[in-house]
């Protein structure tokens, strides 16, 4: 994995991730630009799969300043990533029979100049799952600053 660009950092917390892919993402114009320029946001984004396709549906893509309007590029338009038939076969029944959604993890472009996108194949959580991590995570960063403070005397 090259250059991370974005990162959606609410997926962790909001789903428990089961697998991950890499997907291509088609991109035109002036769209390339903006990802390299770090001007992405993952915030509204999920994954679909419809008519036998991988889609991205709300990616933030910035407009690039210096391009003339007409030139442009739509920033939240629908983008097709690019997967391998039996990926998009297994994510597909994964999806339908399991309950599991397609939730877009990071961005970023790789060691041969391509913006690639990380998707997981997430189950959202409960409240209490979400509660209960916290609270795990709170515990281990107390028992950490006990032994550190130990430590020091």
């Amino acid at each position: 994995m090259g250059e991370t660009i974005a990162q959606n950092r609410r997926a962790h917390h909001e789903y428990s991730i089961e697998d991950t892919f890499e997907a291509g993402i088609v991109l035109r114009g002036t769209e390339i630009k903006s990802v390299r320029a770090h001007k992405v946001s993952l915030a509204d984004a999920y994954a679909r799969i419809e008519r036998d396709e991988a889609w991205i549906i709300g990616l933030h893509i910035a407009p690039w300043e210096s391009a003339d309007v007409r030139f442009n590029h739509e920033p939240k338009r629908a983008r097709k990533l690019l997967l391998h038939r039996h990926e998009i076969d297994e994510l597909l029944g994964k999806t339908k029979a399991k309950g599991l959604t397609l939730v877009p993890l990071a961005i970023y472009i790789n060691d041969a100049g391509k913006a690639k996108l990380s998707l997981g194949l997430a189950r959202g959580k409960q409240t209490w799952d979400r509660r209960r991590e916290i609270a795990e995570r709170d515990a281990k960063r107390d028992m950490e600053r006990q032994v550190a403070d130990a430590r020091k005397g």
